[in-house]
């Protein structure tokens, strides 16, 4: 199965929603003109890293966020892997990714497992209890958030059963960038799986941002790759070479799980 993608890497206006929905909008209508199928946004699209003020604009239950993504999703006739946003839940904020169906659905949420202390995360943000994993027209994928790169073992379990894309949204720091791609490329190759991977760019008061959104496929090949500035990355996806790549290198049929 093919699937055109397009990763949307672009500024995010600090703790400002209604102006992030209005810039999100326009890059979103440009992304579609390339006939994408799916569009990915960027982690905490909606507010950035203003987390001192996220009890003021976080989004309740995610409800503003999700609406603004349906109507999208309807009048492109897309799927959104809707980066994250800043959701305000009964027992604090969560940090949520959101796929919307081009029907206007809301397929799945992820809310982030690992949660970032270099950057107060902890602070601020309840950790998710959700599992990463979904279906996308029949076939298994799954969603990660930034820091859960680092964390082989998380996506290995969504690997395991079955995901042939794993989706990443991100605000990785221009000083580490280095360690985004090297990590990406290394959970492509272990895991036998694409990895689409949407990261911001520009700054906010404390931090700059890298940008470099990369598509791997399951050779650990990249495919696609961006810039560290303003830009949509387009690429095309072919998920039966999941298949054929872990028929060639059976890994997942020698896994020792008697002893690890």
């Amino acid at each position: 199965m093919k699937k055109k993608i397009a990763m949307i890497q672009y500024d995010i206006v600090f703790g400002d929603p209604a102006k992030n929905r209005e810039r999100a909008e326009k890059w979103i209508a440009e992304a579609a003109e390339t006939e994408a199928e799916i569009i990915l946004l960027p982690e905490l699209w909606t507010t950035g890293y203003d987390l001192t003020r996220l009890d003021e604009i976080a989004d309740k239950d995610a409800k503003e966020s999700i609406e603004f993504l349906s109507n999208q999703a309807k009048k492109w006739n897309v799927t959104f892997v809707g980066g994250s946003v800043a959701e305000q839940c009964e027992d604090g904020v969560r940090n949520t990714l959101l796929v919307i169906n081009q029907n206007g659905e809301l397929v799945h949420k992820y809310s982030k497992l690992h949660l970032f202390q270099l950057m107060d995360e902890h602070l601020y943000l309840e950790d998710g209890q959700d599992e990463s994993d979904f279906e996308l027209d029949g076939e298994k994928a799954s969603g990660f958030i930034c820091y859960d790169i680092r964390f082989p073992e998380w996506l290995r379990k969504s690997a395991v059963n079955g995901t042939k894309v794993m989706f990443v949204v991100a605000e990785w720091p221009a000083p580490r960038i280095d360690h985004w791609r090297a990590l990406l490329q290394a959970r492509a190759i272990e895991n036998q799986c694409f990895i689409v991977a949407c990261n911001r760019v520009g700054a906010d008061p404390k931090n700059e941002f890298g940008g470099m959104s990369l598509v791997i496929d399951p050779w650990g090949e990249i495919t696609a790759e961006g810039s560290s500035g303003e830009e949509i990355v387009t690429t095309e996806i072919d998920l039966d070479l999941v298949d054929e790549v872990r028929g060639r290198i059976p890994i997942f049929q020698d896994r020792r799980v008697d002893r690890y």
